[in-house]
């Protein structure tokens, strides 16, 4: 029985995206003696927040949540003996929710001015950008890729002094690829990045292109 002639070879797309869409994530966290107490605060600071948010047009589904969690605070502290002990402080809650919106630089400065000079709460926050169409992204990546690997299968079958045939098969897994930059914390307001104006800072922000990076196994007859 004659073995089948096939040469594998991985080929390798590279592409790089500009993004399109903002995203900015806010924690509100807080403690409180009393669990229903940290729950009220939680509640009312999300109220707070969502009201911000409503006057940049932001409905309430339009702020989503990631995560939360209460959990048990505790300190340490030296008794009189001058060893180290724990005592409970309360209960702490962490709110991490988002926005996201077509990336406008006018917008996000008023956005950021408002969060940044809230009275009653104090949040924290992360803007980051990403790729709207990550679909349309990925596919063109992947074409990259299997031109990629018919380019080296054509120099590797010259080379071998063998033709190169049709494609037998083609082994890929959809991972996970990260479409979203984030050159951008809290503390930056303080630098010339956010100069202050009336009613929001004038971000001067243009976010680098994202690359990305994906590899497929094609098989090819040789003869």
């Amino acid at each position: 029985m004659a073995f089948e002639r096939t040469i594998r070879v991985t080929g390798k797309g590279n592409l790089k995206v500009k993004p399109d869409m903002t995203r900015i994530t806010i924690t509100l966290e807080g403690v409180k003696k009393e669990y229903s107490s940290t729950l009220k605060q939680s509640s009312e600071d999300t109220e707070e927040l969502k009201k911000i948010l409503k006057k940049h047009d932001f409905s309430s589904e339009d702020v989503k949540t990631i995560s939360f969690n209460v959990e048990v605070e505790n300190e340490s502290y030296h008794d009189k003996n001058g060893d180290w002990k724990s005592r409970f402080v309360g209960y702490r809650f962490s709110h991490v929710l988002k926005v996201e919106f077509e990336s406008d630089n006018d917008r996000l400065g008023k956005i950021l001015y408002s969060l940044a000079n809230a009275l009653i709460i104090r949040p924290e926050f992360r803007i980051s950008f990403f790729v709207k169409d990550e679909t349309a992204a990925k596919n063109e990546l992947l074409g990259k890729a299997i031109k990629d690997s018919g380019d080296k299968a054509k120099i590797l079958t010259a080379a071998a002094g063998v033709t190169l045939g049709d494609i037998q098969t083609i082994d890929y897994s959809w991972g996970q690829i990260n479409m979203e930059i984030a050159p951008m914390h809290m503390d930056m307001l303080c630098c010339e990045t956010a100069k202050c104006s009336t009613d929001g800072y004038d971000m001067d922000i243009e976010p680098d292109d994202i690359d990305i990076t994906d590899t497929v196994m094609v098989v090819w007859g040789i003869c």
